[in-house]
């Protein structure tokens, strides 16, 4: 299933403003890794309709994807 491209690109938005903050980058070096990442490809993909996941579980997939630790509140 694909999402609509304008709720999609928010959605991108929320989810490298939480990375970059649970991993204490800038947003702009959130942004490039984000869109270098295999979970951006998969997203935007439509596979296994991973833009259904919530924001935080995404955001939690991409520090595991670069190797920072996950912080759990």
């Amino acid at each position: 299933m694909q999402a609509n491209p304008d709720i999609l690109q928010m959605k991108y938005a929320r989810i490298v403003k939480l990375f970059a903050e649970q991993a204490g980058i800038s947003y702009e070096e959130a942004l490039g890794k984000f869109y270098d990442s295999k979970s951006y490809e998969l997203i935007s993909d439509g596979v296994a309709d991973m833009h259904c996941f919530s924001d935080e579980y995404l955001a939690d997939e991409l520090l595991l994807e670069f190797g920072y630790p996950i912080k759990n509140d």
